[in-house]
Protein backbone atom coordinates (compact mmCIF):
# COMPACT_ATOMS: atom_id res chain seq x y z
CA UNK A 1 0.00 0.00 0.00
CA UNK A 2 1.07 3.58 -0.67
CA UNK A 3 -0.93 5.24 2.11
CA UNK A 4 2.27 6.40 3.78
CA UNK A 5 3.84 7.76 0.56
CA UNK A 6 3.95 11.25 -0.92
CA UNK A 7 4.31 10.98 -4.67
CA UNK A 8 5.92 13.74 -6.73
CA UNK A 9 4.75 13.25 -10.31
CA UNK A 10 5.42 14.98 -13.63
CA UNK A 11 3.20 14.69 -16.69
CA UNK A 12 -0.15 15.38 -15.05
CA UNK A 13 -2.83 15.66 -16.44
CA UNK A 14 -1.57 13.43 -19.26
CA UNK A 15 -3.32 10.20 -20.23
CA UNK A 16 -1.21 7.70 -18.29
CA UNK A 17 -0.34 10.12 -15.46
CA UNK A 18 -3.98 10.92 -14.71
CA UNK A 19 -4.95 7.27 -14.54
CA UNK A 20 -1.92 6.51 -12.39
CA UNK A 21 -2.83 9.24 -9.91
CA UNK A 22 -6.38 7.89 -9.72
CA UNK A 23 -5.00 4.39 -9.14
CA UNK A 24 -2.68 5.52 -6.35
CA UNK A 25 -5.43 7.67 -4.81
CA UNK A 26 -7.37 4.45 -4.17
CA UNK A 27 -4.48 3.38 -1.93
CA UNK A 28 -4.47 6.63 0.03
CA UNK A 29 -1.31 8.20 -1.39
CA UNK A 30 -0.59 11.90 -1.16
CA UNK A 31 0.45 13.87 -4.25
CA UNK A 32 2.54 16.78 -5.35
CA UNK A 33 1.74 17.18 -9.02
CA UNK A 34 3.91 19.30 -11.29
CA UNK A 35 1.67 20.89 -13.91
CA UNK A 36 2.47 23.21 -16.79
CA UNK A 37 0.55 26.49 -16.41
CA UNK A 38 -1.27 25.89 -19.72
CA UNK A 39 -2.84 22.73 -18.25
CA UNK A 40 -3.56 24.04 -14.75
CA UNK A 41 -7.32 24.44 -15.26
CA UNK A 42 -7.68 20.97 -16.71
CA UNK A 43 -5.53 19.55 -13.91
CA UNK A 44 -7.79 21.09 -11.27
CA UNK A 45 -10.85 19.59 -12.96
CA UNK A 46 -9.19 16.17 -13.11
CA UNK A 47 -8.21 16.29 -9.44
CA UNK A 48 -11.79 17.21 -8.51
CA UNK A 49 -13.06 14.25 -10.54
CA UNK A 50 -10.52 11.89 -8.93
CA UNK A 51 -11.45 13.11 -5.44
CA UNK A 52 -15.13 12.48 -6.11
CA UNK A 53 -14.54 9.09 -7.73
CA UNK A 54 -12.10 7.70 -5.16
CA UNK A 55 -13.37 9.39 -2.01
CA UNK A 56 -9.90 10.85 -1.41
CA UNK A 57 -9.31 13.91 0.71
CA UNK A 58 -8.87 17.08 -1.39
CA UNK A 59 -5.90 18.08 0.77
CA UNK A 60 -4.03 14.98 -0.41
CA UNK A 61 -3.49 16.69 -3.78
CA UNK A 62 -1.14 19.61 -4.25
CA UNK A 63 -0.97 21.10 -7.74
CA UNK A 64 2.20 23.06 -8.44
CA UNK A 65 2.75 25.03 -11.62
CA UNK A 66 6.17 24.43 -13.10
CA UNK A 67 8.17 23.33 -16.14
CA UNK A 68 10.68 20.49 -16.24
CA UNK A 69 12.80 22.33 -18.82
CA UNK A 70 13.69 25.02 -16.29
CA UNK A 71 16.07 24.97 -13.36
CA UNK A 72 14.39 23.87 -10.14
CA UNK A 73 11.64 22.50 -12.43
CA UNK A 74 10.28 26.03 -12.68
CA UNK A 75 8.70 25.66 -9.26
CA UNK A 76 8.22 28.44 -6.72
CA UNK A 77 10.95 28.27 -4.10
CA UNK A 78 8.49 27.19 -1.39
CA UNK A 79 7.02 24.42 -3.56
CA UNK A 80 10.46 23.16 -4.50
CA UNK A 81 11.72 23.01 -0.92
CA UNK A 82 8.54 21.37 0.39
CA UNK A 83 8.67 18.78 -2.38
CA UNK A 84 12.29 17.95 -1.56
CA UNK A 85 11.33 17.55 2.07
CA UNK A 86 8.01 15.70 1.74
CA UNK A 87 8.27 13.50 -1.36
CA UNK A 88 9.15 9.84 -0.90
CA UNK A 89 8.44 8.59 -4.44
CA UNK A 90 9.16 10.34 -7.75
CA UNK A 91 7.36 9.43 -10.97
CA UNK A 92 8.66 11.09 -14.14
CA UNK A 93 6.22 10.77 -17.04
CA UNK A 94 6.42 14.21 -18.68
CA UNK A 95 7.75 14.05 -22.24
CA UNK A 96 7.01 14.95 -25.84
CA UNK A 97 5.56 11.78 -27.36
CA UNK A 98 5.03 13.08 -30.93
CA UNK A 99 6.87 10.97 -33.55
CA UNK A 100 7.21 14.08 -35.72
CA UNK A 101 8.57 16.39 -33.01
CA UNK A 102 11.35 18.80 -33.98
CA UNK A 103 14.76 18.01 -32.55
CA UNK A 104 15.17 21.20 -30.51
CA UNK A 105 11.88 20.76 -28.66
CA UNK A 106 12.40 17.01 -28.19
CA UNK A 107 15.89 17.55 -26.76
CA UNK A 108 14.76 20.37 -24.46
CA UNK A 109 11.83 18.43 -22.99
CA UNK A 110 12.90 14.80 -23.14
CA UNK A 111 16.62 15.15 -22.40
CA UNK A 112 17.16 18.43 -20.56
CA UNK A 113 13.85 18.02 -18.75
CA UNK A 114 14.85 14.56 -17.56
CA UNK A 115 18.21 15.86 -16.38
CA UNK A 116 16.35 18.44 -14.30
CA UNK A 117 14.04 15.80 -12.82
CA UNK A 118 17.08 13.62 -12.09
CA UNK A 119 18.68 16.50 -10.20
CA UNK A 120 15.46 16.97 -8.24
CA UNK A 121 15.28 13.25 -7.42
CA UNK A 122 18.84 13.37 -6.10
CA UNK A 123 17.87 16.27 -3.83
CA UNK A 124 14.82 14.54 -2.27
CA UNK A 125 15.72 13.96 1.36
CA UNK A 126 13.68 10.79 1.98
CA UNK A 127 13.54 9.29 -1.49
CA UNK A 128 12.35 5.68 -1.45
CA UNK A 129 11.88 5.13 -5.20
CA UNK A 130 12.41 6.93 -8.51
CA UNK A 131 10.30 5.66 -11.41
CA UNK A 132 11.05 6.78 -14.96
CA UNK A 133 8.68 6.02 -17.84
CA UNK A 134 10.66 5.45 -21.02
CA UNK A 135 9.62 3.51 -24.15
CA UNK A 136 10.48 0.26 -25.90
CA UNK A 137 11.49 2.39 -28.88
CA UNK A 138 14.76 3.44 -27.27
CA UNK A 139 15.90 0.40 -29.29
CA UNK A 140 15.76 2.64 -32.37
CA UNK A 141 16.61 0.86 -35.62
CA UNK A 142 17.82 -2.33 -33.93
CA UNK A 143 16.22 -5.54 -35.17
CA UNK A 144 15.44 -8.86 -33.54
CA UNK A 145 14.72 -9.46 -29.86
CA UNK A 146 15.41 -6.48 -27.58
CA UNK A 147 16.32 -7.51 -24.04
CA UNK A 148 15.32 -5.51 -20.98
CA UNK A 149 18.98 -5.53 -19.95
CA UNK A 150 20.03 -3.85 -23.23
CA UNK A 151 20.18 -0.11 -23.84
CA UNK A 152 23.32 1.23 -25.54
CA UNK A 153 23.53 0.78 -29.31
CA UNK A 154 24.66 2.54 -32.47
CA UNK A 155 21.92 1.34 -34.82
CA UNK A 156 20.41 4.83 -35.17
CA UNK A 157 16.85 6.10 -34.83
CA UNK A 158 13.83 6.76 -37.01
CA UNK A 159 12.95 10.11 -35.46
CA UNK A 160 13.81 12.66 -32.79
CA UNK A 161 11.35 11.14 -30.33
CA UNK A 162 13.18 7.82 -30.26
CA UNK A 163 16.61 9.38 -30.05
CA UNK A 164 15.81 11.80 -27.25
CA UNK A 165 14.00 9.18 -25.18
CA UNK A 166 17.08 6.98 -25.61
CA UNK A 167 19.38 9.79 -24.46
CA UNK A 168 17.07 10.48 -21.54
CA UNK A 169 17.04 6.84 -20.48
CA UNK A 170 20.84 6.82 -20.54
CA UNK A 171 20.76 9.68 -18.04
CA UNK A 172 18.37 7.84 -15.71
CA UNK A 173 20.10 4.50 -16.09
CA UNK A 174 23.35 6.12 -14.91
CA UNK A 175 21.62 6.95 -11.60
CA UNK A 176 21.03 3.31 -10.68
CA UNK A 177 24.27 3.24 -8.69
CA UNK A 178 23.09 6.21 -6.60
CA UNK A 179 19.30 5.98 -6.36
CA UNK A 180 16.59 3.24 -6.16
CA UNK A 181 15.58 3.65 -9.82
CA UNK A 182 13.08 1.64 -11.85
CA UNK A 183 12.86 2.25 -15.60
CA UNK A 184 9.59 1.30 -17.31
CA UNK A 185 9.46 0.85 -21.08
CA UNK A 186 5.88 0.64 -22.39
CA UNK A 187 5.24 -0.50 -25.96
CA UNK A 188 2.58 1.30 -28.05
CA UNK A 189 -0.08 2.35 -25.54
CA UNK A 190 -3.71 2.26 -26.65
CA UNK A 191 -7.01 2.79 -24.84
CA UNK A 192 -8.53 0.98 -21.89
CA UNK A 193 -9.12 -2.73 -22.57
CA UNK A 194 -12.52 -2.58 -20.86
CA UNK A 195 -13.98 0.78 -21.88
CA UNK A 196 -11.83 1.58 -24.92
CA UNK A 197 -11.30 5.10 -23.55
CA UNK A 198 -8.29 6.97 -24.88
CA UNK A 199 -7.14 10.57 -25.33
CA UNK A 200 -5.37 10.27 -28.69
CA UNK A 201 -5.77 8.35 -31.91
CA UNK A 202 -2.34 7.13 -32.95
CA UNK A 203 -0.53 3.79 -33.15
CA UNK A 204 -3.04 1.01 -33.84
CA UNK A 205 -5.79 3.63 -34.27
CA UNK A 206 -4.28 4.53 -37.65
CA UNK A 207 -5.34 1.08 -38.86
CA UNK A 208 -8.73 1.31 -37.15
CA UNK A 209 -9.56 4.68 -38.68
CA UNK A 210 -8.20 3.65 -42.07
CA UNK A 211 -10.55 0.64 -42.31
CA UNK A 212 -13.42 2.72 -40.88
CA UNK A 213 -13.26 4.99 -43.94
CA UNK A 214 -14.89 2.27 -46.09
CA UNK A 215 -14.99 -1.07 -44.19
CA UNK A 216 -16.52 -3.24 -46.91
CA UNK A 217 -13.89 -2.22 -49.47
CA UNK A 218 -10.74 -1.35 -47.52
CA UNK A 219 -10.92 -4.54 -45.47
CA UNK A 220 -10.45 -6.62 -48.63
CA UNK A 221 -6.75 -5.77 -49.10
CA UNK A 222 -4.60 -6.33 -46.01
CA UNK A 223 -1.86 -3.69 -45.82
CA UNK A 224 -0.20 -5.38 -42.84
CA UNK A 225 2.95 -7.48 -42.83
CA UNK A 226 3.27 -11.10 -41.72
CA UNK A 227 6.94 -10.58 -40.76
CA UNK A 228 6.44 -7.52 -38.55
CA UNK A 229 4.82 -7.35 -35.12
CA UNK A 230 3.34 -4.16 -33.66
CA UNK A 231 3.44 -4.40 -29.89
CA UNK A 232 0.26 -2.85 -28.48
CA UNK A 233 -0.60 -2.60 -24.76
CA UNK A 234 -3.78 -1.16 -23.20
CA UNK A 235 -3.39 1.72 -20.80
CA UNK A 236 -5.03 -0.14 -17.90
CA UNK A 237 -2.34 -2.83 -18.10
CA UNK A 238 0.40 -0.19 -18.07
CA UNK A 239 -1.12 1.56 -15.06
CA UNK A 240 -1.61 -1.67 -13.11
CA UNK A 241 1.96 -2.68 -13.90
CA UNK A 242 3.31 0.68 -12.73
CA UNK A 243 1.24 0.45 -9.55
CA UNK A 244 2.40 -3.10 -8.80
CA UNK A 245 6.06 -2.28 -9.40
CA UNK A 246 5.80 0.85 -7.25
CA UNK A 247 4.86 -1.38 -4.33
CA UNK A 248 7.47 -4.05 -5.06
CA UNK A 249 10.91 -3.46 -3.59
CA UNK A 250 12.33 -6.12 -5.93
CA UNK A 251 11.81 -3.80 -8.91
CA UNK A 252 14.34 -1.26 -7.61
CA UNK A 253 17.33 -1.14 -9.94
CA UNK A 254 15.41 -2.87 -12.76
CA UNK A 255 14.48 -1.95 -16.32
CA UNK A 256 11.24 -3.62 -17.40
CA UNK A 257 9.50 -3.71 -20.76
CA UNK A 258 5.74 -3.33 -20.39
CA UNK A 259 4.91 -5.09 -23.62
CA UNK A 260 2.71 -7.86 -24.97
CA UNK A 261 4.80 -11.06 -24.71
CA UNK A 262 2.97 -12.48 -27.76
CA UNK A 263 2.25 -9.52 -30.07
CA UNK A 264 0.33 -9.96 -33.30
CA UNK A 265 1.82 -9.27 -36.70
CA UNK A 266 0.48 -6.16 -38.43
CA UNK A 267 -1.25 -8.53 -40.87
CA UNK A 268 -3.01 -10.23 -37.94
CA UNK A 269 -3.88 -6.86 -36.37
CA UNK A 270 -5.47 -5.79 -39.64
CA UNK A 271 -7.63 -8.91 -39.74
CA UNK A 272 -8.74 -8.56 -36.11
CA UNK A 273 -9.87 -5.01 -36.85
CA UNK A 274 -11.44 -6.11 -40.14
CA UNK A 275 -13.48 -8.81 -38.39
CA UNK A 276 -14.84 -6.23 -35.96
CA UNK A 277 -15.65 -3.61 -38.60
CA UNK A 278 -16.51 -5.66 -41.70
CA UNK A 279 -17.38 -9.03 -40.22
CA UNK A 280 -14.60 -10.97 -41.99
CA UNK A 281 -10.87 -11.26 -42.60
CA UNK A 282 -9.14 -9.61 -45.54
CA UNK A 283 -9.06 -11.55 -48.83
CA UNK A 284 -5.41 -10.96 -49.71
CA UNK A 285 -2.30 -9.17 -48.44
CA UNK A 286 -0.70 -6.40 -50.46
CA UNK A 287 3.06 -6.98 -50.96
CA UNK A 288 5.09 -5.03 -48.41
CA UNK A 289 7.15 -3.03 -50.99
CA UNK A 290 3.91 -1.80 -52.59
CA UNK A 291 2.48 -0.79 -49.20
CA UNK A 292 5.66 1.05 -48.22
CA UNK A 293 5.83 2.97 -51.51
CA UNK A 294 2.13 3.89 -51.39
CA UNK A 295 2.12 5.02 -47.76
CA UNK A 296 5.10 7.28 -48.37
CA UNK A 297 3.25 9.28 -51.05
CA UNK A 298 2.31 12.67 -49.46
CA UNK A 299 -1.19 12.70 -51.00
CA UNK A 300 -1.90 9.26 -49.55
CA UNK A 301 -1.52 10.64 -46.03
CA UNK A 302 -4.31 13.13 -46.64
CA UNK A 303 -6.59 10.57 -48.24
CA UNK A 304 -6.12 7.63 -45.86
CA UNK A 305 -5.16 9.38 -42.62
CA UNK A 306 -2.10 7.08 -42.35
CA UNK A 307 0.75 9.49 -41.46
CA UNK A 308 4.11 9.03 -43.17
CA UNK A 309 5.86 9.47 -39.82
CA UNK A 310 4.28 6.22 -38.68
CA UNK A 311 5.14 4.20 -41.81
CA UNK A 312 8.49 2.85 -40.50
CA UNK A 313 6.66 1.08 -37.65
CA UNK A 314 4.78 -1.09 -40.15
CA UNK A 315 8.13 -2.49 -41.27
CA UNK A 316 9.99 -2.68 -37.94
CA UNK A 317 11.26 -6.21 -37.31
CA UNK A 318 11.71 -5.76 -33.60
CA UNK A 319 10.28 -7.65 -30.61
CA UNK A 320 10.64 -7.04 -26.87
CA UNK A 321 11.68 -9.49 -24.22
CA UNK A 322 9.45 -9.28 -21.14
CA UNK A 323 11.05 -11.94 -18.94
CA UNK A 324 11.98 -9.66 -16.07
CA UNK A 325 8.67 -7.78 -16.23
CA UNK A 326 6.79 -11.08 -16.08
CA UNK A 327 8.85 -12.34 -13.15
CA UNK A 328 8.00 -9.20 -11.19
CA UNK A 329 4.37 -8.83 -12.29
CA UNK A 330 3.18 -12.44 -12.17
CA UNK A 331 3.11 -12.54 -8.34
CA UNK A 332 0.83 -9.47 -8.46
CA UNK A 333 -1.52 -11.07 -10.97
CA UNK A 334 -0.77 -8.42 -13.61
CA UNK A 335 -0.55 -9.58 -17.24
CA UNK A 336 -1.08 -7.98 -20.62
CA UNK A 337 -4.38 -9.02 -22.27
CA UNK A 338 -4.42 -10.22 -25.88
CA UNK A 339 -5.39 -7.65 -28.51
CA UNK A 340 -8.25 -9.74 -29.97
CA UNK A 341 -9.87 -9.79 -26.52
CA UNK A 342 -10.21 -6.01 -26.30
CA UNK A 343 -10.13 -4.79 -29.92
CA UNK A 344 -13.93 -4.47 -29.92
CA UNK A 345 -13.79 -2.09 -26.94
CA UNK A 346 -11.27 0.14 -28.71
CA UNK A 347 -13.27 0.20 -31.92
CA UNK A 348 -16.55 0.85 -30.12
CA UNK A 349 -15.00 3.87 -28.41
CA UNK A 350 -13.78 5.22 -31.75
CA UNK A 351 -17.20 4.69 -33.30
CA UNK A 352 -18.80 6.65 -30.46
CA UNK A 353 -16.07 9.30 -30.42
CA UNK A 354 -14.88 9.79 -34.02
CA UNK A 355 -13.31 13.12 -33.06
CA UNK A 356 -11.35 13.59 -29.84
Amino acid sequence: MLSDETIFLTGFPGFIATRLVERFALEGARFRLLVQPAFAERARADVARIVEKTGSKPESFRLMEGDITRGGLGLAAEDLEESRREATVVFHLAAVYDLGVERELAFRVNVEGTRNVNAFAKSVKNLRRYHYVSTCYVAGRRTGVILESELRHDAGFRNNYEETKYLAELEVDALKSELPVTIHRPAVVCGDSRTGETMKYDGVYYLINYIRLFPSALSLANIGNRDVRLNVVPVDFVVEALAALARDELSAGETVQLADPSPLTTEELFDVISRNLAGRDSLFTVPAPVVRATLNVPLNEKVTGLPRVGVPYFFLKQTYDTARAAALLDPHGVACPRFPDYAAALIDFVERNPKL
